[in-house]
């Protein structure tokens, strides 16, 4: 007899059953429970007895017992999920520049927000179309509005888009392309955004370094890199240090 097909997610693993009661796959146990890969693989010990394999990007490792106490575990869980969105797409900010000529030359990341105290302002890729600013004052002030505004929301669980969503993924009226419709891809999306999160932070901790040793930006620096191997490298840099 036909049944309805539905999804249920346990502990982090997704059980699907379809049509025939005895076809039940369990998905997302790549990623989720105790087989799931390890950060020394197979030499890894388990990991901490609190970390099971629950949550993605939980890899087994917490040396320092971080996250020992649940609630501190929860509060770095969302702290670290906001820092990998913001980490996302300020590299790709700190790329753009570089590589969009399309209308005036554009200067380096860093120097990106000087041009609002330059002649003429600042005018956002390059096109002042799309928004040109002026006034340091205006930005401020929007920033803290629209920014506190959607952060106090986040946080609170409670806004005009809807009330009682998690902190970290509300879904719904956040998610207008339905990509969490489905438990098991949901899962799966979620171990691929901290990952790139966290890909993320180190390669913006890169580009500061780059900038401060260097004076160049992410796109510069590999062009050099690229033309000349032996001779543009971090160790050469390491070698005669010299701020920029």
């Amino acid at each position: 007899m036909a049944m309805l097909a539905r999804s249920t997610a346990r502990n982090g693993a997704v059980v699907t059953s379809g049509r025939r009661a005895t076809s039940v796959v369990v998905k997302a146990t790549e990623w989720y429970g105790p087989n799931r890969p390890q950060w020394l693989g197979p030499f890894s010990d388990g990991g901490p007895s609190y970390l099971k394999g629950e949550f993605p990007g939980d890899y087994g490792w917490d040396t320092a017992g971080l996250s020992a106490d649940p609630e501190t575990f929860a509060s770095y869980r969302v702290t670290e999920t906001i820092h990998a969105r913001w980490a996302m797409l300020g590299a790709l900010g700190c790329v753009i520049p570089e590589l969009d000529q399309s209308g005036s030359p554009q200067p380096v990341w860093f120097k990106a927000g000087a041009q609002l105290f330059a002649d003429g302002g600042l005018d956002y890729l390059g096109q002042a179309s799309l928004i040109h600013a002026q006034s340091g004052v205006a930005i401020v002030v929007c920033q803290v509005i629209l920014m506190g505004g959607a952060e106090a929301y986040r946080s609170n669980g409670a806004g005009p888009l809807g009330k009682g969503l998690d902190p970290v993924h509300p879904g719904e009226a956040f998610d207008p392309l339905g990509l969490a419709d489905d438990p098991d891809t949901f899962a799966e999306l979620k171990v691929k955004e901290i990952k790139n999160g966290r890909l993320a932070m180190f390669s913006m901790l890169g580009f500061y370094v780059q900038a401060i040793v260097t004076g160049e930006g992410p796109i510069a620096n590999w062009k050099a890199h690229i033309a000349d191997p032996v001779g543009s490298n971090a160790f050469n840099y390491a070698q005669k240090f010299t701020p920029q």
